[in-house]
């Protein structure tokens, strides 16, 4: 067995863990700043995919779209969250890039939609939002959050 690496120093890891928050945000933290006037979620999945279920109040971009209408859709100045499908996806990460690339502040929703839905926050689709019971393996069931 090889030897385990060993860890960064303390100031590479403050450096590493602080630039990592300021380009990443998680689903909890997304839900407790929604509506506060401080982020705008974008949404940069297909129409399909959009109709088949997304967050309330979300904007809805596709990442084609982003270039063209991102100055219509997202008030300048405005930190952007962007999400797509989940973890196994980088439309989020393509988005941001595009964002970024017209001068966004912007941050990518780690976990995207699929650890929204999981986590038990509300969903909306054509019948109206609903609320599923939280993952056991995402999310607590007996608590509001993780308190992570």
């Amino acid at each position: 067995m090889s030897a385990f690496p060993p860890a960064a120093s303390s100031a590479e890891a403050v450096r590493h863990f602080a630039a990592r928050l300021s380009f990443e945000t998680d689903v909890s933290d997304v839900a407790a700043h929604m509506g506060t006037g401080a982020i705008v979620v974008v949404d940069t999945r297909s129409t399909e995919s959009w109709d088949q279920g997304h967050i309330p109040g979300a904007v809805h971009l596709p990442t084609a779209d982003i270039a063209g209408r991102a100055a219509t859709r997202v008030p300048v100045g405005t930190t952007v969250v962007v999400h797509c499908w989940g973890p196994g996806c980088n439309g989020a990460t393509k988005a941001a890039l595009e964002f970024a690339k017209l001068g966004f502040p912007v941050k990518e929703m780690i976990g995207g939609f699929e650890y929204w839905a999981r986590e038990g926050l509300p969903v909306e689709t054509g019948e109206g939002v609903v609320r599923r019971s939280p993952d056991p393996l995402t999310a607590p069931v007996t608590a509001v959050s993780c308190d992570c």
